[in-house]
């Protein structure tokens, strides 16, 4: 699914089925530098349970064009104009890793449009490593491989390579992509504050060994919001959605049907 936002083209993918108006809407939100391919497991399992399922690529990133945006704030402004071109409310957000601050961002400005919220591999704080900031905005590719160090359990298990890497390919996507979303996460703010508006259902599904939102964290981040669900997945790291991506969507499709 192709529109225009702001006069730049915004692409969405839809597991090719477009959008049933009978039918509840899930929008998934990718993580730092990356793009709708990281769901790609996950939109059509989804999809099959008689869900829209929208995974939408953010200005700069995936098939959209139009720089990135360099701040949670924004971001959660310009999602309420794509929801509003594509005249859907009552979503569930799922957001991975800086998805979960711009989950977060959005229902504490849009709270009526939120169903529910799940939240994979992220806390409502989530502070950069100075030397992964200082690489990613280089264009350094160490700083892709210091992702795929902290990001996995086990990087050595992913035959044909750091799939992070196949998103993330050149110094133009670690300067001008991967940076600024990291400096985006690195400086947000308002997540303990966003946090206490939360009144709909919300999952947070954490790995048991991430260490970009360590589980200690995790939990405490949990605490915080009333009546909320929390999974943990064993031997997984930060990268859910590519360790552990079976487990991750049957426990979000057990969570939406109750």
């Amino acid at each position: 699914m192709i529109f225009e936002i702001n006069d730049k083209k915004v692409f969405v993918s839809d597991a090719g089925q477009g959008i049933d108006r009978n039918k509840d809407t899930i929008v998934l939100l990718h993580g730092s530098g990356l793009s709708h391919i990281v769901w790609s497991l996950t939109e059509q399992y989804l999809s099959n349970q008689n869900y829209n399922v929208l995974a939408i690529d953010l200005p700069g990133h995936g098939n959209s064009e139009g720089i990135c945006l360099k701040s949670i704030e924004e971001i959660s402004d310009w999602l309420e104009k794509v929801f509003n071109k594509l005249n859907i409310s009552k979503i569930t957000i799922i957001g991975h890793s800086q998805g979960c601050l711009e989950a977060l961002e959005y229902y504490s400005k849009y709270p009526k449009k939120v169903k529910s919220l799940i939240f994979v591999g992220g806390i409502y704080r989530m502070p950069v490593n100075q030397d992964l900031l200082d690489l990613a905005e280089a264009g350094d590719d160490q700083a892709v491989k210091l992702m795929m160090k902290w990001g996995y359990e086990d990087p050595k298990k992913f035959i044909g390579g750091n799939p992070v890497g196949k998103i993330i390919n050149s110094p133009r996507d670690i300067r001008e992509v991967l940076a600024v979303d990291l400096v985006a996460c690195n400086n947000y703010k308002n997540g303990s504050e966003a946090l206490k508006l939360i009144k709909c259902p919300a999952l947070l599904i954490f790995g048991e060994l991430d260490k970009m939102a360590n589980l200690e964290k995790g939990k405490k981040f949990a605490d915080l919001i009333p009546n909320s669900k929390v999974h943990i997945i064993k031997n997984c790291g930060h990268m859910i959605m590519f360790e552990k991506a079976f487990e991750m969507r049957e426990k979000i499709s057990e969570f939406l049907k109750k």
